[in-house]
């Protein structure tokens, strides 16, 4: 086909270079890995090797042989996490590729055709590489999502004892606010060991606590059956033991955290807490907001809506790194709470956000969350936008703003202060007369405030 200046339509064309010459690919599976190399690099281009450690080292063995120099493979499941692992120590740059994101080959599926189009999307440079954190984040990442699962394993058995006690008639959750409290714990303990007289328990009472003894009284007086007796001395136990594990699993993470190294910017001391601020009842017994301080070089517990327990799991998926986001668009994109930008044929088919499955976004969720009766410009924010959109949507978008602030202090080091409810409503108030200042004078109108009408 030739065109009206007499070109071929395929001179034109831009032909697709080869990007990595020294590429591979895996296809993962769970009892074997298909990999492909170049076929001008071996023999047998195409080989399966097994899954045990010492035929994954045989796999790195044969890629350097064949000069290999980067691998890209699929995220299936969690069987690429040792091929991962083991073929970046030996050096190879490893790309670890989405799965949604890779068009199959039309046609038959086979592990050996899935390698070989691998290798040859890796080789034109048509793949994009999975964001993964150094090797040492890795680690704690590993531990702090331990954590979470005991932490969620731990309010399974709280819930049923809080069940055995409503079954006898014992309504200690609607006197205290939290039955794992000081006072839930000492009265629950006391029923576990055979008390059962209410003035007795009562007088177990925390000083703090709002509820006086002859009130708590009155909830303990209940029919004890010996069945949910037996229920709730095993859950308590079971609770105690995932509360021993979790302190466990506290000083290994606080070991990891004093093994990585500390940033430039922070210098001590530490900045004071926010003042009504208090730490949250989950957090470890260290202080875990210097650690985080000394090896981020901000104290991102300053952002109104996040605490030390949020910050740590947002570290523990982003990484210590911020160069390897570019720009804040790129970070809030890979979050998924930017707008979503569907358009076909200059028509915006949809702005929702991306559907991912982030830690670290739904930390920064829970957070916007968290700012619903908040007494500072990010709380009049989320409720100015709640009013308009209705939750969800203030929600994410809350947590936008939240992530694009942290980014900020993340790649310039500057402290975040809070304008207040105040500051906020009088800036939004000029946004608003300023728009429509503005339309008024698109229609040929001035807009006049009231008093200087009536003068």
């Amino acid at each position: 086909m030739f065109l009206a200046n007499g070109m071929s339509k395929s001179s034109i064309e831009p032909e697709i270079c080869t990007i990595h010459p020294h590429a591979a690919g895996i296809d993962i599976g769970a009892k074997s890995h298909w990999v492909s190399v170049p076929p001008e690099r071996a023999a047998e281009p195409v080989r399966e090797f097994g899954c045990f450690t010492g035929e994954l080292h045989a796999l790195s063995a044969w890629l350097k042989q064949c000069g290999i120099t980067t691998v890209a493979m699929e995220s299936t499941g969690v069987y690429w996490i040792p091929v991962f692992q083991i073929l970046e120590t030996s050096g190879f740059e490893v790309w670890l590729v989405n799965a949604r994101r890779v068009k199959m080959v039309p046609g038959r599926k086979s592990d050996v055709l899935d390698c070989q189009w691998l290798r040859q999307l890796h080789s034109y440079g048509l793949l994009s590489a999975s964001f993964r954190p150094k090797d040492a984040i890795c680690g704690l990442r590993s531990y702090i999502r331990h954590r979470e699962r005991l932490t969620q394993s731990a309010s399974t058995h709280i819930q049923r004892m809080q069940k055995a006690l409503t079954e006898m008639n014992i309504h200690l959750n609607r006197v205290i606010s939290d039955v794992t409290g000081v006072t839930g714990m000492a009265i629950i303990r006391a029923i576990v060991a055979g008390e059962r007289d209410p003035q007795q328990l009562a007088s177990l009472r925390d000083p703090r606590t709002k509820r006086s003894t002859t009130e708590i009284a009155a909830a303990l007086v209940g029919d004890y059956r010996a069945e949910q007796l037996f229920i709730l001395t095993q859950e308590l136990q079971l609770y105690d033991t995932y509360r021993q594990q979790i302190q466990l699993c506290d000083q290994q993470i606080e070991q990891t955290l004093c093994e990585l190294a500390s940033d430039d910017r922070a210098q001590p001391p530490l900045p004071p807490r926010p003042k009504g601020r208090k730490p949250s009842r989950h957090a470890p017994e260290f202080d875990l907001r210097a650690h985080l301080y000394r090896i981020s070089g901000v104290d991102f517990t300053q952002i109104d809506g996040l605490e030390a327990l949020t910050v740590q799991t947002i570290l523990a998926e982003v990484g210590l790194d911020p160069t390897r986001f570019p720009t804040v668009k790129h970070f809030a994109s890979w979050l998924g709470l930017s707008p979503g930008s569907r358009i076909s044929g200059g028509k915006v088919l949809s702005a929702q956000t991306r559907k991912v499955v982030n830690r670290a976004a739904k930390a920064f969720r829970m957070a916007a969350q968290s700012l619903a009766n908040s007494k500072t410009a990010l709380g009049a924010f989320y409720r100015r936008l709640r009013s308009r959109l209705g939750p969800p949507k203030a929600i994410t978008a809350t947590a936008h703003k939240l992530a694009r602030i942290f980014y900020h202090l993340w790649t310039t080091g500057d402290t975040y202060v809070d304008r207040g409810v105040d500051a906020y409503e009088q800036q939004y108030q000029q946004r608003v007369v300023k728009n429509l200042k503005r339309k008024a004078k698109q229609m040929g109108f001035d807009l006049v405030p009231q008093q200087a009408a009536v003068a």
